[in-house]
């Protein structure tokens, strides 16, 4: 919409300026809300992973256990060893209390 001397005219200036605004705003709210949520979903990665570990972890501990288990159901050597360091005796066995020795 130029006007007599190829100028462009008030109204078409006027809806470039409105367009590039709009566009402006558009990309601004883009990036301040959109790189918030792309940290967000960085965090959340990083958690994911770090949780993957611990399962990682928790069913190594998980098959430590169950082999333990496992010991302590057919092994009675096994089975005795656990019950002595919780401190269970033997009927009619007798427990020695000595005193604990200078700087020991």
């Amino acid at each position: 919409m130029a006007g007599p001397s190829g100028v462009p005219g008030r109204r078409a200036v006027n809806r470039r300026l409105a367009v590039a605004g709009l566009l402006a705003a558009g990309t601004l709210a883009l990036v301040v809300y959109g790189g918030s949520s792309l940290t967000r979903v960085w965090q959340m990665k990083q958690e994911v992973e770090r949780l993957e570990r611990d399962i990682g972890a928790l069913r190594g501990e998980a098959d430590r256990l169950s082999t333990d288990i496992d010991q302590l159901r057919t092994d009675p050597e096994a089975l005795e060893k656990a019950a002595r360091d919780i401190g269970l005796v033997k009927p009619g066995e007798k427990i020695l209390k000595l005193p604990p020795t200078p700087g020991g």
